[in-house]
């Protein structure tokens, strides 16, 4: 016998009977056995050597964080890269080739062509034709101090620019183009009724990334921020998004994206746009070479008593169109043209989003009685 033969068994003892016993297995053949080693070896030689083989076949670009203050301030640092590494795999998805279902992917196509990225010798910011005769609305803050821009239109050419005007209150600005004819406007979405919760989608060049759509919803409506009417979003706002467009299901522009709120400088879901019914009636005025004025009722307003909604009327400024349509002193108003007035910084939101001249019915409590006077609204100086 061969001792470092495994397969070999030792002889019987003596005066055991010969060949194994009447109820035992059959032997195996040592050759068979051998067999079966050998595949198992094989095996586990074909998983090693495909586990050497599956590396990743991908790598990711991954753009660095940049701080900025508020609001938010143009740039013109390209972002670095850098390479990670990515797992693979093995499902195929179809080729997409319809927008259908897909509401974003749908107001990308449609707005993305007004949508134009602003640059000057400080930064860069955002845009959007409203006009198709070259007119673009940005934020005031983008072309601050300069009269001329290179704007990049969204099929990639370069034309220059012209800042037709800029109204520093409320960060809205005006920019001229000529880019010939076939250039596409946006719509306006003026007067719209805006819902809590409706879609929100934000296009612009936020760290100078060009045609960038970042999507979230309208977070809230009529916030005053810094005395101006927003709309609070949460869809992704950049250094470099300002004075680009929010729009909402429909593809039409409801803000100019200006402020984020922020602690670290960049996106924290709490963005905000001008209301685009008060950057149009200041774009309105820049663009006929006017001094830009809003509408002014003429009271200063405190909170109601004993914790009412409204707002209570603690001064009334002399010759104004408040003084004109009968408002007093100690009166509550509760409504403009049947929307409630909840605080004073509502009623400034309901006047300054309507034109000077405009006429609005204001409701108010006079000695517990309820009365509405109509007012001519007047303009700021």
């Amino acid at each position: 016998m061969d001792p470092f033969d495994p397969f070999d068994a030792p002889p019987p003892p003596p005066g055991s009977p010969a060949g194994p016993p009447p109820d035992a297995p059959p032997a195996v053949p040592r050759w068979w056995l051998a067999v079966i080693l050998v595949g198992i070896a094989a095996v586990a030689a074909i998983a090693f050597l495909a586990g050497r083989w599956s590396a990743p076949i991908a790598a990711a670009p991954t753009v660095p964080s940049t701080t900025t203050t508020l609001p938010p301030t143009t740039t013109t640092a390209a972002p670095t890269t850098t390479t990670t590494t990515t797992t693979t795999t093995t499902t195929t998805l179809p080729p997409t080739t319809t927008t259908e279902g897909e509401p974003v992917a749908r107001i990308a196509a449609e707005v993305g062509p007004a949508v134009v990225q602003i640059e000057t010798v400080t930064g860069l910011g955002s845009g959007v034709v409203y006009d198709a005769d070259g007119y673009v609305l940005t934020a005031a803050h983008v072309v601050e101090d300069v009269t001329d821009v290179e704007v990049r239109l969204a099929d990639g050419r370069r034309v220059a620019g012209t800042v037709v005007g800029a109204h520093e209150p409320t960060d809205i600005a005006v920019v001229q183009i000529d880019a010939g004819p076939g250039l596409q406007a946006a719509e306006l979405a003026l007067g719209a009724d805006l819902r809590v919760g409706q879609l929100a989608v934000a296009l612009g060049s936020p760290f100078g990334l060009e045609q960038t759509v970042t999507s979230g919803i309208v977070s809230a409506v009529d916030r005053l921020v810094s005395g101006i009417v927003m709309v609070q979003t949460d869809a992704a706002i950049n250094p470099g998004n300002s004075g680009g467009p929010l729009v909402d299901g429909e593809g039409r522009v409801i803000g100019i994206n200006d402020q984020i709120f922020s602690t670290s400088g960049s996106n924290s879901g709490v963005g905000f746009a001008v209301s685009i019914d008060l950057a149009a009636i200041v774009a309105e005025q820049l663009r006929a070479g006017e001094d830009v004025r809003l509408a002014f009722l003429g009271v200063s307003v405190g909170q109601a008593p004993s914790g009412a909604a409204g707002a209570l009327v603690e001064e009334v400024v002399a010759g104004s169109a408040a003084e004109e349509a009968g408002i007093e002193l100690g009166d509550v108003i509760v409504a403009v043209d049947g929307e409630p007035v909840s605080t004073s910084a509502a009623l400034r939101v309901a006047i300054i989003s309507r034109p000077p001249g405009e006429r609005v019915d204001i409701e108010m409590i006079r000695d517990g009685e309820p009365l509405t006077v109509t007012a001519a609204l007047g303009a700021t100086e």
